[in-house]
């Protein structure tokens, strides 16, 4: 498979991928905003071949080789550390093949919206664009381009086409963001003038920041402000308010890349830039971070528990699952740390899965309100049988994506914090409970009044719904590949870390 696709080292393939949904921004311009099948059309296949470049990407990473692969590097502020930097880990292309994933199916799940389409489609894609551009470069200063570029079309998505109190909800995940963006600068500015001090060479170049032995103290005081920056954006507790009232008034595809693949920005840049580039710092934090990341799995779980509102409910259980993630990442081994970035994919396409169904649903019912429901599996049997099968994957079942995930971090995790690891692996039995309780009293029982004339998912529906579900079971059937790809990248993070 790997010779097959040695093309792609021929070619700028990560300019490419990246480049493809700004293609779609371009033209989209020159599209009337009324030709509403041409404007989907604009966005969904340039979307669609970036999607498929992604897989031959993954497929075409050596995780025999391992480290930084398909690199593409251009001089160009070099004076001042600021060159076109772009490569991928086995971290990196397991991302950039989610954000793939997403940004298709979520194009998919939208595909009946009519107002304003155009500009909608615009915004989505522009911020495609820069979680591609995110989980593709290694120079800081175009890593922190492409995170805003990534995060502040949200606040218009949300503030024009979300529901309920979308103006507060766009505005206090504005304002989050943006202390979170702030304390990232801050921290890569105090990298890039700690590398000149200690080595003459000022850059933002992150294989030469990686190298550089930093000081103690510099460590111990720049990896909260990276570790948090990041974190708000992972939800990380207790900076975590913003994403569910973010996540209940953002539009079905905005839901999707929000929960599928804007947190993983934070959690990546937990990972690879604060705590790979200052280990001694992580060592000293990371016990604090793992009892906030705890307060995460379980108030995420609970505070699902008490909702009845459905985007709420997995809002709270995004925040839940995403404290696995740091939970793996605080628990500081290579297994931990391999189970966090797979539950970062796993957790990426569930909640995908989830937040289209809750659309469709609320589209049809024009309530999200689980007591004002019941019976919904006599109309729609198919949207009941996924939503069946993605609370199931959030549960744990073995055979699913989040049974591989969540088992590698827990056993990780066991290996070096047993009770808290017993703690964190309670938060199971609550997801179980409010999941299971969700489907039964929205799909099942007897079939509420008004509800009659209901009809079940249309095919551009199936086809978002059949993508997600695809890889939530080839990876939980056969996570063999994809194991073997993060592996490779986790271990020099947990050799610095000293967590074999």
């Amino acid at each position: 498979m790997i010779e097959a696709l040695s093309f792609l080292n021929e070619i700028p393939i990560l300019t490419i991928i990246y480049c493809l949904p700004l293609l779609s921004v371009l033209l989209l311009l020159f599209v009337p905003g009324d030709n509403h099948r041409l404007v989907r059309l604009t966005a969904l296949i340039p979307s669609t071949i970036a999607f498929i470049l992604s897989i031959l990407l993954f497929f075409a990473y050596d995780y025999n080789t391992g480290g930084l692969q398909f690199v593409e590097r251009h001089e160009w502020a070099a004076t001042i550390g600021i060159n076109y930097f772009m490569g991928v880990s086995g971290i990196n292309v397991t991302l950039v093949l989610l954000t793939g994933i997403i940004i298709v199916a979520g194009i998919l799940a939208s595909w009946e919206i009519t107002y304003r389409p155009k500009e909608f489609f615009m915004l989505l894609l522009t911020l495609t664009t820069g979680v591609f551009g995110v989980f593709m470069t290694y120079n800081l200063f175009l890593f922190f381009l492409f995170y805003e570029i990534a995060v502040l079309p949200m606040y218009l998505l949300i503030g024009i086409w979300g529901t309920g109190d979308r103006e507060y909800s766009a505005m206090k995940l504005t304002l989050y963001l943006m202390v979170g963006s702030a304390l990232i600068l801050a921290g890569i500015l105090g990298l890039f003038f700690a590398c000149g001090a200690a080595t003459g060479i000022y850059t933002f170049d992150f294989d030469v920041l990686e190298q550089v032995k930093y000081g103690i103290t510099f460590q111990k005081a720049f990896f909260p402000i990276l570790f948090v920056g990041f974190g708000i954006l992972a939800a990380l507790w207790p900076f975590h308010t913003w994403s569910p009232d973010g996540h209940a008034s953002a539009p079905t595809a905005v839901s999707m890349l929000h929960a599928g693949v804007l947190m993983k920005l934070g959690a990546y840049g937990c990972l690879v830039i604060a705590v790979w580039l200052l280990p001694e710092g992580a060592k000293f934090w990371l016990p604090v971070v793992l009892i906030l990341t705890l307060v995460n799995i379980v108030y995420g779980s609970i505070g699902a528990v008490a909702q009845k509102d459905l985007k709420y409910i997995v809002a709270y259980s995004s925040v839940s699952h995403m404290g696995i993630v740091l939970f793996g990442i605080a628990a500081e081994n290579s297994i931990a740390l391999s189970g966090a970035v797979l539950q970062m994919f796993s957790h990426g396409i569930m909640t995908g899965l989830f937040f289209g169904l809750v659309g469709m649903v609320y589209g049809r019912t024009h309530t999200r309100d689980i007591s004002k429901m019941s019976g919904l599996a006599k109309k729609m049997p198919v949207l009941a049988v996924f939503f069946v099968m993605t609370c199931l994957c959030s549960l744990g079942l073995p055979g699913m994506s989040g049974f591989v995930a969540e088992i590698t971090v827990f056993v990780g995790g066991f290996m070096k914090y047993p009770v808290l690891t017993i703690i964190a692996a309670t938060s199971i039995v609550v997801t179980a409970f409010y999941v299971l309780r969700l489907v039964q009293r929205s799909f099942f029982g007897p079939l509420k009044e008004g509800f009659e004339s209901l009809k079940d998912a249309n095919k551009i529906e199936y086809a978002a719904l059949f993508i997600l579900m695809f890889f939530i079971i080839v990876v939980g059937i056969y996570p063999f590949h994809i194991m073997k790809v993060i592996h490779g990248s986790v271990l020099p993070i947990a050799l610095k870390l000293g967590g074999m």
